[in-house]
């Protein structure tokens, strides 16, 4: 079985994780989507909150389990016989810095990292972005699914519906 997984912190998912994660489960037969925890950085969402929604908006893909990880992606790798890691890239800096994390991984443990090209529609969109832009109340419609755009006004305190 050909097992990979998609790993960040998804804090939150956009559409642009989406495409990614969908894609790469329409070449593998099994796909973990690797949520990190990483105490030292307070995120938006809780780890908890994350996986949740993630579960949520990836129900329709039977092959992709959603899981937490702390400490290095390899070791997560190996204790989930995980042989890729898929990653988007969507720029020429974002290549920078992912070459130098898959030789590394490589290098520490022989797994492999394959490379997707971001969807062009979405080849400007971050995690950091949309919580910006939604901060400031701009209309992230669209960028993430409805289930986290209501989630990210209902943290804002933006949300007329609830």
């Amino acid at each position: 079985m050909r097992q990979a997984v998609c790993p960040g912190s998804f804090d939150p998912v956009t559409n642009g994780h989406l495409d990614i994660i969908a894609r790469a489960s329409a070449i593998f037969d099994k796909v973990t989507v690797g949520v990190l925890v990483n105490n030292t950085k307070a995120g938006l969402f809780s780890v908890d909150e994350r996986i949740t929604m993630l579960r949520e908006v990836l129900a329709d893909l039977p092959n992709v389990e959603v899981a937490s990880f702390s400490g290095l992606l390899v070791d997560f790798c190996r204790e989930n016989n995980i042989t890729a890691i898929v990653k988007g890239l969507r720029a020429v800096s974002d290549f920078d810095y992912e070459l130098q994390m898959a030789q590394m991984n490589t290098r520490l443990s022989g797994i492999e990292t394959l490379f997707l090209s971001t969807n062009p529609t979405y080849g400007y969109l971050s995690s950091s972005l949309v919580k910006e832009v939604a901060g400031h109340g701009g209309d992230v419609h669209g960028l993430v699914p409805d289930l986290v755009l209501d989630r990210l006004l209902d943290r804002f305190g933006e949300n007329p519906s609830h």
